[in-house]
């Protein structure tokens, strides 16, 4: 069968949240599929879709984000408007998805994996050990927060969310001394002039897919399904399966500190995971190796291992 190619006069319409991040990892998505089929970038139309957690900061700005929804705040309507046909494909950050997709809609591609690494951002200091006793540092990650409180049960967290650039803002006035942004983010925003430290992965383990961007599409659109094979990589999408394998074992949300990071050395990957009490009062953390084959298995292994360990009493605190 010809694959039946979009032009500027029938655009492949790609959706996506409208933050500067949002679309920069859209426009990657559409520069990438521009070059693998030699098309113009006016055969490509990005749709930007207003999601509720776009628009609960605003009216909910101080409350935890797993106080008013999960990972679905992020994707809700843009997979609305997929399955009614509005857009063919939709950019997400991976780690915002929940581990299970609507019915009709699937996940087959992953681009390569930017740097997972947290960051540390602060105006004064350059290290998480640096900061002053009692200090203040924002985070909306219950993760951050958790891992943070590990380390340093002295720091005042309080909650600090927003897209990139209001979080820099809130750091710049004072709300906090120091905060966390994904590395990957700050280098797909080309921000080298913001002072970030990146965190290694030893001292801080990242969130489920931290630096990967996923693309959905209608289960079945074969278009879109052949279009999107030609920029998958196949590194980040082993690396994706077994983390996010681990993450449904343990039945990740938002309401769950969980950390975990999936490496590959050839035909071996290697899975490190954390699970963590919101208020850094306990931490459990290991890791598993095995074939890259083997990736989703090992992901449910190490899970069902950091659950046993933890005991019926661990997440109490979920209610």
């Amino acid at each position: 069968m010809t694959l039946s190619l979009p032009s500027p006069a029938q655009p492949l319409r790609i959706g996506t949240r409208g933050s500067p991040l949002a679309l920069a990892q859209a426009h990657e998505t559409r520069d990438r599929l521009s070059r693998a089929f030699d098309l113009p970038s006016d055969a490509f139309e990005i749709a930007v879709i207003a999601t509720t957690g776009d628009n609960k900061p605003m009216i909910d700005a101080d409350r935890p984000l797993k106080e008013i929804g999960n990972k679905g705040l992020f994707t809700k309507e843009i997979e609305e408007a997929m399955l009614r046909g509005e857009i063919d494909i939709a950019v997400h950050s991976t780690k915002d998805m929940p581990v299970e997709q609507p019915a009709g809609l699937v996940i087959t591609t992953f681009l390569p994996r930017e740097d997972m690494r947290d960051a540390f951002i602060s105006p004064r200091f350059t290290a998480i050990a640096d900061l002053p006793q009692g200090a203040t540092v924002g985070t909306s990650s219950l993760r951050r927060r958790a891992q943070l409180l590990v380390r340093r049960p002295d720091l005042n967290v309080v909650e600090f969310r927003g897209n990139v650039q209001t979080r820099l803002r809130k750091l710049a006035d004072g709300v906090a001394d120091a905060t966390f942004l994904a590395q990957a983010g700050l280098n797909r925003l080309a921000m080298a002039d913001v002072p970030a430290t990146p965190i290694p992965v030893g001292d801080m383990l990242p969130a489920i897919a931290q630096g990967a961007i996923c693309i959905e599409h209608r289960a079945d659109d074969s278009r879109a399904a052949q279009m999107l094979e030609a920029i998958h990589d196949s590194a980040t999408g082993t690396q994706m399966a077994c983390e996010r394998a681990f993450l449904a074992a343990l039945d990740g949300s938002c309401e769950t500190p969980i950390a975990g990071l999936a490496g590959l050395d050839g035909a071996t990957i290697r899975l490190r995971g954390e699970i963590l009490r919101p208020d850094g009062s306990e931490s459990l953390a290991d890791e598993l190796t095995g074939p890259a084959e083997d990736g989703a298995e090992i992901g449910r292994t190490l899970a069902a291992s950091l659950l046993k360990r933890a005991g019926p009493g661990f997440f109490d605190w979920r209610g």
